[in-house]
């Protein structure tokens, strides 16, 4: 019971420190926030502040700015590092001086779970798939290529030097053989060395037009994603100036969301009965929550995405089957044996006199020795040529998919979260703008009311077009009564 009491004890006094801690943090993070959003600076400590988030945020852009020129699209460290100290330099500058800036800076970063942000994650990793991906696909296809350049090198080569020496066995038996007598001749069509060169010549095009290939696509993908990256971020930057520019301008422009600020105004006004039944279209910002067409929408959304996520299956395993196939082929070429060759030519020569005498008597010719000779002729068949080395087979790349997989992950995420993105947007641009959202409630105040007061209008008439017929039924019963007399008033009274 008492061990059972302390750990109460423990636990209650770890969760009140973890309570205060949170809460803590979250009353610094409204206080930067509040500072950050600020136009004017109210006192020193927002004014330092505001630099420091300022200066933060810029050395956090210059830094991942180098990091993805580098790491991504391949640019050189010295103009990489310049083009990001540049760029910090202008954030900060526009940060510290521009407040539209630093709510299109803040506009920017929900504006990534909307379709412009998911544009970009899906580019960069289709890009990311075609730098990495496809050339280590066209390096495994080039690796096959050689094998197939090294066994047909190596067979010929081996076929040539078994017909040199043929030819030096056939050669070693003329000199013996005697004057005017058939020797052996070996003959062989064509030139041999010129054949040799031909087939080298196919097969080492061959593997330069797989090196093309597979620069020109590393050089194609690179150049790609550069413009299409350059492009997406210019266009989240417009899109999110657009948003700001609407948010601005036209009062009615996302102006669909149930803040604490109408609350406070309608109840200050005493028109809290405009919520009571509020309209389809308004939204509550606080409210998480989606509605059933919005999630309808996000189901529609998803059907491209998953797609998009089986052809990337598709590639990489395309990518895995290329590395297998080879390997396979580079492990059998080096496991082809080298076959020893020994030829043995024993030639015996010898001769007779009045050999048919014996035959008379049915008796076997006397054989003289007239040469004997014994050669030996030793070489190995090679499948595959020494001076032609065999290409490793690149190993599929892990961390590339895996980034790619993650960031096409994020992009369905945005599907669900974009709703979420366009209210934290508006949340953002409220902050920073609060003269233009009090018009902004204002007007959507001002709407509620046309709404209700047509709404009371339609019903009122329906009422007393409801009213109308037992109006008519009471004043025919009155003309009635006033034409028939007393007696049918009383009559009538009683019925």
């Amino acid at each position: 019971s008492l061990f059972s009491s302390l750990s109460l004890s423990h636990l209650f006094h770890l969760w009140r420190f973890w309570h205060v801690g949170l809460c803590k943090a979250l009353a610094l993070l409204q206080a930067a926030w509040v500072a950050f959003s600020q136009p004017i600076p109210a006192n020193c400590g927002q004014l330092l502040t505001q630099l420091l988030l300022c200066g933060s945020l810029a050395v956090a852009g210059a830094c991942l700015a180098h990091h993805w020129l580098v790491s991504s699209l391949f640019y050189p460290l010295g103009p990489s590092a310049t083009i990001a100290t540049v760029c910090g330099l202008l954030v900060f500058l526009g940060l510290g001086l521009v407040p539209p800036a630093r709510c299109l800076f803040a506009l920017s970063v929900p504006t990534l779970g909307t379709e412009q942000g998911r544009r970009l994650l899906l580019s960069w990793s289709t890009a990311t798939l075609a730098v990495t991906v496809v050339p280590n696909v066209l390096a495994n296809m080039g690796a096959a290529g050689q094998v197939l350049r090294c066994v047909t090198e190596g067979s010929l080569e081996s076929l040539l030097n078994t017909t040199h020496q043929l030819h030096t066995a056939s050669r070693a038996l003329s000199p013996t053989s005697p004057v005017g007598s058939q020797g052996l001749t070996f003959q062989v069509q064509g030139n041999g060395s010129i054949f040799r060169l031909h087939m080298l010549r196919v097969t080492q095009q061959v593997l330069e037009d797989f090196s093309g290939v597979e620069s020109l696509a590393q050089l194609a993908a690179l150049a790609t994603q550069r413009v299409v990256t350059g492009l997406l971020m210019l266009g989240l930057l417009v899109d999110s100036a657009w948003y700001l520019h609407c948010y601005l301008t036209d009062l009615c422009f996302d102006n669909i969301y149930a803040t604490r600020q109408l609350a406070h105004q309608l109840e200050e006004a005493r028109a809290t009965h405009l919520l009571a039944s509020p309209p389809a279209w308004l939204l509550r910002a606080t409210w998480p929550r989606l509605s059933q067409g919005e999630l309808l929408s996000c189901l529609l959304r998803l059907g491209p995405l998953t797609l998009l996520l089986m052809a990337t299956a598709v590639t990489v395993a395309t990518d895995h089957v290329a590395f297998l196939l080879a390997q396979a082929a580079v492990d059998w070429a080096q496991k082809l044996p080298v076959v020893p060759i020994t030829l043995t030519v024993k030639y015996d020569a010898a001769y007779t006199v009045l050999g048919f005498v014996p035959f008379l008597f049915n008796q076997p010719p006397v054989e003289n020795p007239f040469l004997s000779t014994h050669n030996s002729f030793q070489w190995e068949l090679r499948f595959t040529s020494p001076s032609c080395p065999l290409l490793p087979a690149q190993r599929p790349p892990l961390v590339a998919p895996l980034a790619a997989g993650v960031l096409q992950l994020l992009a369905c995420s945005t599907v669900l979260l974009e709703t979420y993105a366009r209210r934290l947007r508006h949340t953002i641009a409220a902050s920073f703008f609060t003269a233009q959202e009090a018009r902004r409630v204002h007007h959507l105040h001002a709407r509620l009311q046309r709404r209700y007061d047509k709404h009371r209008r339609q019903q009122d008439l329906l009422h007393t077009e409801h009213l109308e017929p037992q109006r008519d039924l009471e004043k025919r019963g009155t003309d009635l009564s006033r034409n028939l007399g007393p007696s049918a008033a009383s009559l009538c009274d009683l019925g």
